[in-house]
């Protein structure tokens, strides 16, 4: 059967929100523009995601009060990166990010709220931002996307409540103080009634928040925009003529088809997460490749970089780390599968630690997640297994909850149970029971202990920075991220390495460009979201670095195909005129 064949000025590989990004920014400036996925659901891992962007310096950023200027943010980076800073991609992502902003709040259904509470993770950092860099998408209601809709991919299990996405900020504060709050009672009642109502209408939220509320108002944008969305159907070569990319052979239920493209063909299809033999590859502590636990979408498995490299583009694999790590938790559903939850919001709580098998301690818990992984993988032994645990007591469960397990009123005991959480009587009973040194264990609940009591952790600093602190407990004094662990009973969480997605990919210049061996673009090739080389140079100075360049440089791609597209129409005219003179 000969191969179906269709035009169109861009095509897109990747439904995530760098792919849906450049789709719309191209789409909108009037190119012919195709979305090609290979899941049957759009999304890719963002729908999974909290959704927030490091976009500094915003019209949100203004109307929060904070004037900065980019060069402020780029002191922070140049401090964190040191020489991984890429200088022109920096100032183009910091560039661009407003304009961005700007571009989808004047002219799609795209529109954003401001994190002004969040702080850059590393606050004795030189440029260090202490809120109003971070934005993610207003909550939106799925049903206006109509039969588009069900092309959404529904949110992560692991971080809803029954299918209800909670989205961080006022709405995770009112639902971690119902029991203490009538306001928040009752906003948890009105959510909690209207989730009922979809699931008996919907059989799903119609409520969107977080990353899934950006891929709903994105696909709606798109779909507005003259977007064609192809899922299912996963692209398996590119087509290249003169050294150039010009579209792609796709596999679909109807057969195999040929996208020629006018301008070329942007990567976004998640990064190698999921990419068993790049993970052996590259990632430390997993012999095989399999002893890791991503949260990220399942059909993120490097199929952007294997076409980039057929293409002749090269990869970076010498960044700081090559994925963006997080410490998760392996939820044991009843359904016989296994859950990865991604620990973000207790451990900067007081009245938590984490340690090793050997009982001691590793790192700050309160500082970010990937400095969580990177902290335990930096203390491990040889031979070590990348093994934590997480220690608390119950009453600190029941008031912030445990992981996959929620806080009051929502039961315990099934938890226990099953074996997710670990329960004891005593601190040296419970190590026993994890495998961990009961005398480690016990020394460091009493060193922890005696400092505790005076807000103080001499060893690790936990509360001393903004980003610490304001992921704490306010009414904890002297120290909102510090409460002795003295009262029994006692539990315990274990902690494997995970990722939301990877930092290694392929190497591009400031336009997004992808580049060959002799840092060459190749042309018609752009590459976004977690299939391009981290810009952060696989650091992660704060929340949202992932979803922030994503969206960016797709944006930034999206103007670089029309820049392509026009430039060749330009030539095109210019040669017929000289035909039409001579």
């Amino acid at each position: 059967m000969m191969a179906h064949v269709e035009h169109c000025d861009l095509l897109v590989l990747g439904s995530g929100a760098a792919g849906l990004c450049a789709a719309v920014t191209a789409a909108k400036r009037g190119l012919n523009v195709i979305v090609v996925e290979k899941e049957s659901v759009l999304g890719g891992s963002t729908a999974w995601s909290g959704g927030w962007m490091w976009v500094p310096c915003t019209r949100h950023a203004r109307a929060d009060g904070n004037m900065e200027t980019l060069d402020v943010p780029e002191t922070y980076l140049q401090h964190e990166l040191g020489p991984q800073f890429d200088e022109p991609r920096i100032k183009a992502l910091l560039q661009a990010g407003p304009e961005m902003v700007e571009f989808l709040e004047n002219e799609t259904d795209v529109s954003f709220v401001s994190g002004t509470w969040i702080c850059d993770i590393h606050g004795n950092t030189p440029g260090a931002g202490t809120g109003a860099r971070s934005i993610v998408a207003a909550p939106f209601d799925g049903r206006k996307l109509g039969k588009l809709w069900s092309l959404l991919r529904p949110p992560m299990r692991e971080t809803t409540l029954h299918g209800l996405g909670i989205q961080a900020g006022p709405d995770l504060k009112s639902f971690l103080n119902a029991t203490r709050s009538f306001k928040a009672l009752t906003h948890v009642i009105k959510r909690l009634t209207r989730h009922a109502v979809d699931l008996a209408l919907y059989k799903r939220s119609s409520l969107l928040v977080n990353g899934n509320a950006l891929i709903a108002r994105l696909m709606l944008s798109a779909q507005k925009a003259g977007v064609r969305f192809l899922v299912s159907s996963p692209a398996k070569q590119l087509l290249i003529e003169n050294g150039a990319v010009c579209g792609a052979t796709v596999h679909s239920k109807t057969g195999e088809a040929l996208i020629k493209t006018r301008a070329g063909v942007v990567l976004a299809t998640g990064g190698f997460p999921h990419d068993i033999k790049r993970r052996k590859a590259l990632f430390p502590h997993t012999p095989s490749g399999k002893e890791h636990w991503t949260v990220a979408a399942p059909g993120t498995s490097g199929d952007g970089l294997s076409l980039a490299e057929t293409a002749g583009a090269e990869l970076n694999t010498s960044v700081a780390s090559p994925a963006a790590w997080c410490p998760v938790s392996l939820v044991p559903f009843r359904d016989g599968t296994i859950g990865h939850y991604p620990h973000i919001i207790e451990r900067a709580k007081p009245g938590i630690i984490a340690v090793k098998a050997n009982g001691k301690r590793f790192v700050n818990e309160a500082d970010g997640y990937y400095d969580y992984v990177t902290g335990l993988f930096n203390a491990l032994e040889e031979n070590e297994a990348p093994i934590s645990w997480l220690i608390c007591s119950r009453s600190f469960q029941r008031r912030w909850g445990l992981g996959y397990a929620k806080p009051a009123p929502f039961p315990l005991r099934p938890y226990i149970q099953n074996g997710y959480i670990t329960e004891a009587g005593t601190i040296r009973e419970l190590a026993t029971k994890c495998g961990i040194s009961p005398e480690g264990l016990e020394q460091t609940i009493n060193t922890y202990n005696s400092f505790a009591r005076k807000g103080l952790d001499p060893e690790f600093g936990r509360g001393s920075t903004p980003f610490n602190r304001s992921g704490g407990d306010p009414s904890c004094t002297p120290n909102p991220c510090i409460a002795s662990i003295d009262k029994g009973p006692f539990l315990a969480l274990r902690i494997v390495p995970g990722s939301f997605g990877t930092f290694s990919g392929v190497r591009t210049d400031q336009h997004a460009r992808a580049l060959n061996s002799t840092n060459s673009p190749i042309p018609g090739l752009w590459v976004a979201g977690s299939d391009q080389a981290s810009v952060m140079g696989g650091y992660y100075p704060s929340g949202g670095i992932n979803l922030g360049p994503a969206m960016t440089f797709g944006y930034i791609a999206g103007k670089d195909a029309i820049a392509r597209l026009n430039s060749a129409d330009t030539v095109l005219q210019h040669q017929c005129d000289e035909k039409e003179e001579a």
